[in-house]
């Protein structure tokens, strides 16, 4: 179908629905009067529809206002309905996910939850599809797809109202094709990154003592790559926890590694963090920072979930707070929760530098606000400017 005609058609108010299933076209209400969350399912197989239309109509804060087999149903659907969010399947006929994403974000940006499976080539498509614009994703199981999603809806309906609540900004077509091509244009964050971003300061200076722990979860797969784009090359090492699964964490530190000046790698046990090393937490473990004869060290553990995450940014956080003390700088990005709020405390209070991102900038601001209340934030900021704030309080601290 030709792209041009496609960005017409979603933007188009009026129409027919193509033979797609509508279930509702208003919204209706839930506890306390309030208006539910209408929720579009996009999903050519029929099983995952019935599922997840079961899950989410069993919650009383939302419903399923329409479900659609392909892409091009859901595009007729979106002419006649409103819905708050999307959950759109990554590989369908007629047009895969990907490609109407990118055409639904230049043309109509609304939030998108994807559906993915837990392969390498889904997780490079989920990325992909975050880098659009995508707000999140949910894996379906390798087995038993019906059971193994119901076990997890407490956190796909989590991900779903973080999702309705997230900050939309308008992509110019340029930007979304851009990012489809595998650009670094951000997407999502509502920040502007990418072409055009500000230079990153010119140098850290001396970093060897010191280490930087960043976690996120919700829109943080774009905020970590504009956060290290606009990092000094010699940063001190950087230690990141971002909620993602097996699979997903190394194809992300792939990512990075190509379209950032940082040597980014999944992390493994007992590797030496240098300056200029990024270490991503893999999906199977929690990350935490050891101090050895003057040299930092990855470990991993495989200890019970904590804040129901594994990695976890409290278990990062806290490490660094007793590994670190004064030499570390936390920065806590978007995501939805409250994990790393004791930890980003702990830091605090150990005598590190913390960073929140602010409100504006975040998808969702979950896990920044949870921090902020917990008296562990020093500063505030936008995530465009966090780095060279950073670098300026390094520096300013160094000289006093």
């Amino acid at each position: 179908m030709n792209g041009a005609r496609m960005n017409h058609d979603i933007d188009t108010a009026t129409g027919a629905t193509g033979g797609a299933h509508a279930t509702s076209t208003s919204a209706g209400t839930g506890t306390g009067g309030r208006k539910k969350i209408r929720v579009l399912i996009v999903d050519d197989s029929a099983l995952i529809r019935q599922v997840l239309s079961a899950i989410v109509n069993a919650q009383p804060d939302m419903e399923v206002v329409a479900t659609a087999a392909h892409p091009v149903m859901a595009r007729d659907l979106l002419r006649t309905i409103e819905a708050d969010v999307m959950t759109l399947d990554v590989e369908m006929p007629m047009m895969n996910g990907i490609d109407f994403l990118r055409r639904l974000m230049a043309a109509r940006p609304m939030p998108v939850v994807m559906v993915s499976t837990l392969t390498e080539r889904g997780s490079e498509m989920t990325l992909q599809a975050l880098e659009l614009g995508a707000v999140d994703f949910i894996c379906k199981p390798r087995l038993g797809v019906a059971q193994g999603l119901q076990v997890y809806a407490e956190d796909i309906c989590a991900k779903l109202r973080a999702a309705a609540t997230a900050r939309m900004p308008r992509r110019p077509a340029s930007a979304a094709r851009a990012g489809a091509a595998g650009g670094t244009g951000t997407a999502g964050t509502g920040t502007g990154a990418g072409a055009g971003a500000a230079a990153p300061p010119a140098s850290f200076g001396p970093a060897r003592e010191r280490l930087i722990v960043i976690g996120s979860s919700t829109g943080g797969t774009e905020a970590v790559k504009e956060l290290l784009l606009r990092m000094p090359p010699d940063a001190p090492p950087i230690l990141v926890a971002q909620h993602m699964p097996e699979n997903f964490t190394r194809s992300f530190a792939q990512r990075l590694d190509t379209v950032t000046h940082f040597h980014v790698r999944e992390a493994e046990d007992g590797q030496l963090a240098r300056p200029g090393d990024v270490f991503i937490a893999p999906g199977h473990s929690h990350l935490l920072v050891q101090r050895r004869g003057g040299a930092w060290l990855t470990r991993l553990s495989q200890a019970d979930p904590v804040n129901r995450h594994r990695p976890s940014v409290d278990v990062l956080f806290h490490s660094a707070a007793h590994a670190a003390g004064a030499q570390a700088i936390g920065i806590i990005l978007t995501g939805m929760g409250r994990d790393g709020a004791a930890g980003m405390r702990a830091m605090h209070d150990a005598g590190a530098l913390t960073f929140a991102q602010d409100e504006h900038s975040c998808v969702v601001f979950g896990m920044p606000r949870e921090a902020i209340a917990a008296g562990g934030v020093d500063e505030v900021a936008p995530l465009g400017a966090i780095a060279q704030r950073l670098c300026e309080r390094v520096q300013t601290a160094r000289r006093g």
